[in-house]
């Protein structure tokens, strides 16, 4: 017998029959009808929802479509804000002078946008042959930390993209510098 062949949903990524306990579901069943008439019509045609209503009482079947609309407008309300947030976020790369020719760059804001500082550090330390680690800043956020003076190349990565660097729009990234007190 040949492997059964899972259609998945592009929208929440459950299989088409179980798109209902999702949180976008009205999205889920779009989806479907435009790529899959046939398992739409299997599903979600009034027959099919006839079938599958007969045994929920009236008040059962009103309790359930509000729960989903419920749902889909708490999970469209959180991606808004997580959009806000990663719109309002900033990327800082602050320059820091340690000892006389000696700097450090610290670049923090990325954890904002989605990306593995860990990742971020492995991949700026072996672009530019240095150490790079994330710690903690006196403010208590998460950092990476560069050794060298590498704050223009680090724009130019955040600018073009760079591997995990994906995603971080040019407008909120700012370079600092920290010169130190004599």
């Amino acid at each position: 017998t040949p492997p059964v062949q899972v259609i998945y949903c592009s929208v929440c990524t459950f299989p088409p029959e179980y798109c209902e306990f999702g949180s976008s579901f009205t999205r889920c069943k779009e989806w479907l009808k435009e790529e899959h008439p046939e398992l739409f019509e299997k599903y979600y045609s009034e027959d099919a929802l006839q079938a599958r209503l007969g045994t929920i009482s009236l008040e059962a079947q009103t309790k359930l479509e509000k729960d989903t609309a419920k749902k889909e407008a708490k999970a469209e309300a959180k991606a808004n804000a997580e959009l806000k947030k990663k719109m309002a976020s900033q990327v800082i790369i602050k320059r820091i002078e340690r000892t006389k020719r000696k700097h450090v760059t610290s670049i923090y804001g990325l954890d904002a946008f989605g990306i593995d500082l860990k990742k971020a550090a492995k991949q700026f330390a072996s672009k530019f042959a240095t150490g790079a680690s994330v710690t903690k800043n006196p403010q208590g956020q998460d950092e990476v930390v560069v050794q060298g003076d590498v704050s223009d190349e680090v724009l130019e990565m955040i600018e073009q993209g760079v591997g995990v660097l994906k995603g971080i729009p040019e407008d909120n990234v700012e370079i600092v510098e920290d010169k130190k007190k004599k």
